[in-house]
């Protein structure tokens, strides 16, 4: 029998194709079919593209090679205000539509004005934004992120008197501003990388937006310096001002600078032969797989199956979260001399795949790492695109798992530092909303939001270093297979009344 045409690229498009188009190009790989896969293939590219920061989408790692470096600019952290009222208030399947409306026209409207005032959108944290403004050389880029964030706080207008069935709710956001140097690093394996930041100056920022108000621009005292004389501020404690918003449309302007193109997702088929097709599915497969390692593989089977229709369907679920804190590696990069900063990347990078590992074992799914306070924080959860009768179960050893990972990881030894990574866990279930957030055809992401995520992370904040704490749901679906240990009651944040917790240890 003659060979495939594909035979030596089937191993690559498995992942990457659709279960019926996979299926018709190995049973009739003629012009039509090959040129159907590259089609698909283009569309997947941009829409990979569209997943993953600037840098990342134009220079592309090698998957599995750690690559970090040394970025300049003005940082902004912004936060919603009013969000778990919005999901409280559409809090059913029926609400699906009315609550991604609401989420993306407002992510689409700060998408757009972060990418025309010069900035680059590096992370999501739920409905949080983390924003890069790069020092060029040429331009003061902390003035350029204070417009950014005065026209942003501006544009929320439309979102202060929102009609929903439990009535009239209020979205606000709290911007924070801070100029410095931080490490951009792509961690991982292969099969899956993850971009992450490390250095104080990622921590400033988020201090800066918690010590701000909702509707204003909080800065930085190093923010403040770069911007002197050019806006006025009102002083805060610690160091902290706000910016004062009185300036003229005129004044403000619209947009520094053109919307930035994203790269563009191939060109055009002049030769229909197989060969010649063969050859483009390869090169295209090429530029497809350093942005597909990005992904977690189940998110990236979602894209691969509705790329035709370029729409992720939302939907509301009830599932575990797991919320980690693991501490020890992001602030490190201040302590270290140049020559030993692959090796922080190199030990971060190792106990990110093992991590992972755990997670896809038990058929979690890890959403991304992104920095905090005090370290990297990491949402895991089960149950969004497969679920298991019996995911509670193992959401929970997931945990136990990556806790007794942590503790047998080698302690961080360099020149002037040595540090153990240490990690604390939230566990939590309920409901969440799953869905595709941001611009329509730019940048986005697949998020889950919701009430269960938020317990999740301020269980974590609540536990001590090698803690794993969760609340009553969760007990209640694995205390007969594990040890679940009664700890009382704690209030915690955003909730009325006092929360009992416990703490999770392997069944004895």
């Amino acid at each position: 029998m003659p060979t495939h045409p594909l035979t030596l690229l089937e191993p690559r498009l498995r992942s990457l194709l659709p279960a019926m188009l996979y299926a018709s190009v190995w049973v009739e790989p003629i012009p039509e079919r090959l040129i159907q896969v590259f089609e698909h293939l283009r569309t997947l590219r941009r829409m990979l593209g569209d997943y993953v920061p600037r840098f990342v989408a134009e220079t592309p790692p090698t998957p599995g090679i750690a690559r970090s470096a040394w970025q300049e600019g003005t940082l902004m952290f912004t936060d919603l205000a009013g969000f778990t009222s919005l999901m409280d208030a559409h809090g059913d399947a029926q609400a699906t539509d009315q609550v991604l409306n609401v989420l993306n026209t407002y992510f689409a409207q700060m998408v757009e004005i972060i990418s025309k005032s010069g900035g680059n959108l590096l992370e999501w944290t739920g409905d949080a934004m983390l924003v890069q403004f790069p020092a060029d050389g040429e331009r003061n880029h902390t003035a350029l992120a204070v417009r950014a964030g005065l026209r942003m706080q501006r544009a929320m207008s439309q979102f202060h008197q929102l009609t929903t069935p439990q009535g009239i709710i209020s979205l606000g956001m709290r911007i924070g501003l801070h100029r410095g140097r931080f490490i951009a690093a792509d961690i991982g394996t292969p099969k899956r990388m993850e971009y992450v930041l490390l250095g104080e100056a990622v921590q400033i920022t988020k201090y800066a937006e918690g010590a701000g108000e909702v509707g204003r621009v909080c800065l930085s005292q190093a923010a403040q310096q770069a911007i002197a004389g050019l806006y006025r501020c009102e002083p805060l404690a610690d160091g902290y001002a706000l910016v004062c918003d009185d300036l003229a449309e005129q004044t403000l302007g619209e947009y520094d600078i053109a919307p930035t193109k994203r790269r563009q997702a191939g060109g055009f088929l002049l030769d229909r032969s197989v060969e010649a097709l063969v050859r483009e599915i390869e090169e295209m497969l090429t530029a497809i797989e350093p942005l597909a390692s990005f992904l977690p593989l189940s998110v990236l089977r979602l894209l691969v199956e509705t790329a035709a229709q370029r729409k992720v369907p939302p939907q509301w679920l009830q599932l575990p979260v797991i919320y980690m804190n693991l501490s020890g590696i992001s602030d490190a990069p201040e302590y270290l001399d140049p020559a030993e900063e692959p090796l922080l990347i190199t030990a971060y990078s190792r106990i990110f795949a093992l991590i992972n590992a755990a997670v896809e074992t038990t058929g979690g799914m890890l959403k991304n790492v992104t920095y905090d306070k005090s370290g990297s924080n990491i949402l895991i959860h089960f149950g969004v695109t497969g679920a298991h009768v019996d995911d509670a179960l193992r959401a929970a050893q997931t945990a136990l798992t990556i806790q007794r990972l942590v503790e047998q990881s080698p302690a961080l030894t360099f020149r002037q530092y040595q540090q153990r990574i240490g990690c604390k866990i939230g566990l939590a279930y309920g409901p969440a909303f799953a869905a595709e957030i941001g611009e329509p055809r730019g940048r986005r992401e697949f998020n889950l939001l919701g009430d269960v995520v938020n317990t999740a992370a301020r269980l974590m904040a609540a536990a001590e270093l090698g803690q794993i704490l969760l609340e009553p749901g969760l007990q209640q679906l694995i205390h007969t297979q594990l040890r679940c240990v009664d700890l009382g009651t704690i209030g915690l944040k955003g909730k009325a009344n006092p929360t009992p917790i416990f703490s999770l240890h392997p069944a004895e």
